[in-house]
């Protein structure tokens, strides 16, 4: 699991980057375009501090936390934002869209990580 955390961050921040440097004019950045990688760097520290055997538990559920925040925040902002304006898909939009989308991926795969050692460990 601690690998694919790695490559989870390593996407949010990728599109933190992406959405900062390519989506907006040098003139109009703004800081909130990297929220995504924002999110990505302590997911990507979970990631690496859970390759180590006896960190990995407290590593992935610390890392699972980041993950829900990083699927709740986007949605924070995006729900009332199309509520009292209207949905727009643009670049913001898309981009929260797809930070939600990707944490929302990671967890899952965690949740079902932690079902598949809980049964393991049962049955072992």
């Amino acid at each position: 699991m601690s690998r694919i955390v790695i490559i989870f961050s390593l996407l949010l921040i990728g599109l933190g980057l992406v959405a900062y440097f390519l989506f907006a004019d040098a003139e109009n950045r703004s800081a909130t375009a990297l929220i995504p990688a924002f999110a990505g760097v302590p997911l990507l520290l979970c990631g690496l501090i859970g390759l180590r055997p006896g960190a990995r538990k407290i590593a992935m559920h610390l890392a699972m936390v980041f993950a829900l925040l990083g699927f709740l925040a986007p949605l924070g902002r995006l729900i009332p934002t199309s509520i009292k304006n209207g949905f727009e898909f643009d670049s913001k939009s898309g981009t929260m869209i797809a930070m939600s989308v990707l944490c929302l991926i990671l967890l899952v795969l965690g949740i079902r990580s932690f079902i598949a050692a809980r049964r393991g460990s049962a049955t072992g």
